[in-house]
């Protein structure tokens, strides 16, 4: 359902025009020294009002309602709460029966029996990575010898990401991107064989971001194409080092020590301003939808920060599982 983990657990909750949005952390160590400025750098990379990105600009600033106390943690569980307060919910209220193609709308309308919030995409909507950046920031304070980075590294199928953003606007289309994360200074033995692989948990909380259509591990795909001396990667020393690292740091699901890294493929937004069929949910015809309202031409450009932490989060719910 809306929550994830073993140790450090998070449930995650709100809607993209509602009150608000937020996450509940459980698990975390005491004494960890925390303070609102130390979320203040990963949530200004995720920040929308960037070229490509959509209009709404949130201050996004995190309000620690428990778990905090004299500056550090209490070990007691961590709730943090993110206002909504710039919002149009009446450039969404066509969709109420006007589902947009390749959104949650039209599956959200039939599970929850038209009850969900349809404002923004509600509880499905790509706002809600807010929590997850914020217990990012918690996860890498309680792995700090474990170094994160992510980053976009094509977007629109080009590695120039500028002129595939400016192809985009030009033509009032959205487009994807492809992110990849990497992991350093990783100690061996994390995760477990079979169902608590570190891949296995990396990509459940991949697939929680919104818009994420694939991921690959090391050599990924391109595996399936190498024999195995072109792929296995031969030990050079007598702590694990890897001359090459087609497994992405990773054996049998475990850590070796070696760099773990990751690509992630983001689809594009599915709010464009070109018309699109979709079905009318009251008349049960086809017809025309043109979407109107504030829209990321590009929302993999916000994603590498939300890619980040969850990297942390599953390295933090192993740390603690060690």
């Amino acid at each position: 359902m809306n929550s994830f983990g073993r140790i450090f657990r998070l449930e995650i909750f709100g809607e993209s025009h509602g009150e608000g949005c937020g996450i509940l952390l459980d698990g975390v160590p005491p004494g960890i020294p925390i303070s609102v400025e130390d979320f203040l750098p990963d949530l200004k990379r995720r920040q929308a009002g960037a070229k490509g990105t959509t209009p709404r600009v949130e201050k996004d600033m995190p309000h620690l309602k428990s778990g905090v106390f004299n500056g550090h943690t209490t070990g007691a569980p961590l709730m943090i709460f993110f206002e909504n307060q710039n919002t149009r919910s009446k450039d969404y209220s066509n969709l109420v029966k006007q589902p947009r193609p390749g959104h949650s709308d039209f599956v959200a309308h039939k599970k929850f029996k038209g009850f969900q919030d349809y404002r923004g995409g509600g509880h499905f909507s790509g706002r809600l990575t807010l929590g997850l950046v914020a217990a990012g920031v918690i996860a890498k304070k309680i792995t700090p010898e474990i170094k994160y980075h992510a980053e976009l590294i094509e977007a629109g199928g080009l590695s120039d990401i500028d002129q595939a953003i400016d192809q985009a606007i030009q033509e009032q289309n959205s487009i994807g991107g492809i992110i990849q994360s990497t992991a350093s200074n990783i100690p061996i033995g994390l995760g477990e064989p079979f169902f608590d692989s570190v891949e296995s948990i990396v990509a459940h909380l991949v697939f929680a971001i919104p818009a994420t259509k694939g991921v690959e591990f090391g050599s990924g795909f391109a595996a399936a194409k190498m024999t195995g001396i072109e792929h296995n990667d031969n030990f050079i020393d007598e702590t694990g080092t890897t001359e090459t690292n087609n497994a992405a740091g990773i054996n049998g699901g475990i850590t070796n020590g070696n760099d773990f890294y990751f690509r992630v493929a983001i689809k594009p937004t599915s709010s464009i301003h070109k018309a699109q069929k979709t079905v009318n949910l009251e008349s049960g015809e086809v017809e025309d939808l043109v979407i109107v309202g504030r829209h990321d031409v590009c929302i993999a450009l916000r994603a590498p920060v939300v890619v980040e932490a969850i990297t942390a989060i599953a390295f933090a719910d192993l740390s603690l599982q060690a």
